[in-house]
């Protein structure tokens, strides 16, 4: 794992050394004029169901700390993000600190957050496309249900596991006249491995190699029960948040989802 681990490091390193276009451009006035603005719409409407006076809200897999900069700016509360590129992490901090949000980053593999950080967090959030960069999601939520004080609860945006099933524009399997054609396994247990770039970051480009994987409903819903995080919602959406299949919007394929669980 800590061979994947640094594999991604250096590939997401290189991916924000060569940022462009919005992604490129200078977030604090987006985060002033629009703090909740970078969060999929239903996880900005359930956000804003709840109190966070007073709360620490923690992010795995922070970015360039964008949403979780949003959030504490918002509600004015307290923010910790976790990134393995350390120059997301620097970013964000400097961001933080020119803003005056009380935000802070640490560049750390999320697996490896030491143990001062458990039971910091009323909050949790992970965001679309933080759990395919772990083969093994049972460590992912024990190191979540750690971090979370009794009580407090993980809130997780992602794509859904029929979007491993579809191919991408890009992608050489790709019908232009079937593109809801399901053309991988939902268990697929091999690794995907891209070297054409982080195209929302910075393009299309011959890139280090990024290794992520799939997970199906069963591994997620597992994971987070075996590690006393018990489910308070589960709602999904024909919409698509990973920038892959907008083609697909509306047309009654699962294409994200938004779950909430709570320690204890």
């Amino acid at each position: 794992m800590k061979e994947i681990n640094d594999t991604n490091k250096a590939a997401w390193e290189e991916a924000f050394d060569k940022r462009c276009g919005d992604y490129g451009k200078d977030i604090s006035e987006q985060l002033t004029n629009d703090p909740l603005r970078f969060l999929d719409k239903p996880f900005r409407q359930e956000l804003l169901k709840m109190s966070f006076k007073q709360k620490c809200v923690g992010q795995f897999c922070s970015n360039n700390g964008r949403e979780l900069l949003g959030i504490s700016k918002h509600f004015e509360c307290e923010g910790i993000g976790f990134d393995i590129a350390e120059n997301m992490v620097e970013y964000a901090n400097e961001v933080a600190k020119n803003l005056g949000i009380n935000c802070s980053f640490v560049a750390k593999n999320i697996l490896d957050i030491p143990s001062e950080y458990d039971q910091t967090f009323d909050f949790l959030i992970v965001t679309v496309g933080a759990l395919c960069w772990f083969e093994d999601l049972h460590p992912f939520f024990e190191k979540a249900s750690r971090c979370l004080k009794e009580g407090g609860r993980i809130l997780v945006n992602e794509m859904h596991p029929l979007g491993n099933m579809l191919a991408v524009k890009t992608e050489s399997n790709f019908r232009e006249d079937a593109p809801k054609n399901l053309v991988n396994s939902y268990f697929r247990k091999e690794p995907w491995i891209e070297t054409d770039g982080m195209g929302y970051v910075a393009g299309e480009y011959e890139s280090k190699p990024f290794i992520s994987f799939s997970h199906t409903m069963e591994e997620l819903f597992d994971s987070l029960v075996s590690n006393g995080l018990s489910i308070v919602r589960f709602m999904e959406f024909d919409e698509d948040n990973a920038g892959l299949f907008d083609h697909l919007n509306h047309q009654g394929l699962p294409l994200s989802y938004l779950l909430i669980a709570k320690k204890g």
